[in-house]
């Protein structure tokens, strides 16, 4: 007999935010990884991987016209 499929839920922005950063950064422990496969969709992922580097590099250009100028 087969267990009935448990609804997947989705993850908390802040849990992909945290997923991505991490992702930026190098750092994953194992646990954390299995547990963001199962609720993370590849559009959240996407997305707040956009939104990450779009933020890194503007903070980046900041940066650099403040330290010139």
């Amino acid at each position: 007999m087969t267990e009935p499929r448990q609804p997947q839920r989705k993850a908390t922005p802040l849990q992909v935010a945290r997923a991505v950063l991490s992702a930026f950064i190098g750092i994953r422990k194992r646990a954390a990884h299995e547990r963001d496969v199962v609720t993370i969709t590849p559009l959240q992922v996407i997305i707040a991987g956009l939104i990450g580097a779009a933020i890194l590099v503007s903070s980046l250009v900041l940066l650099v016209r403040y330290i010139t100028s």
